[in-house]
């Protein structure tokens, strides 16, 4: 994804689409960034649309059933042209079609999401 890409709408038909597929977990918030959309639920990043397409936070644990669904990873090139890739993997095709179908996927992105919020180091403010 180019960080100077043109700004996707929040309001955009898929970024609501993918809104709704996702508030199984709880009330979600979009947000623009990059060029794309990023959703948060309890503050924790749990997805993002580049390109067109949802992606979901998906841990090591999870990583397996997003291969097995042909699931593919986020990636991007840098400034300097390198390809690097996050642990954030598409939404399987059928997951994209109904909230119900999509519940299982979005609870392994909060689970990814609160391991990795739960593997990051206190803040200055936040230690004794």
């Amino acid at each position: 994804m180019a960080l100077n890409a043109p700004k996707r709408p929040l309001r955009d038909p898929f970024t609501l689409h993918c809104q709704e597929l996702l508030a199984a977990l709880g009330p979600v918030r979009a947000r623009a960034m990059f060029g794309g959309v990023g959703f948060y639920v309890d503050e924790l990043f749990i997805a993002l649309i580049a390109d067109g397409r949802l992606y979901l936070k998906g841990g090591g644990a999870h990583r397996d059933a997003f291969v097995q669904a042909g699931c593919e990873p986020f990636r991007f090139k840098t400034q300097d042209g390198r390809e690097l890739s996050m642990a954030y993997w598409t939404a399987p095709e059928e997951a994209l079609e109904s909230p119900e179908a999509m519940r299982p996927w979005a609870r392994r992105a909060m689970e990814a999401a609160l391991v990795a919020a739960n593997a990051k180091p206190a803040s200055r403010r936040e230690r004794p």
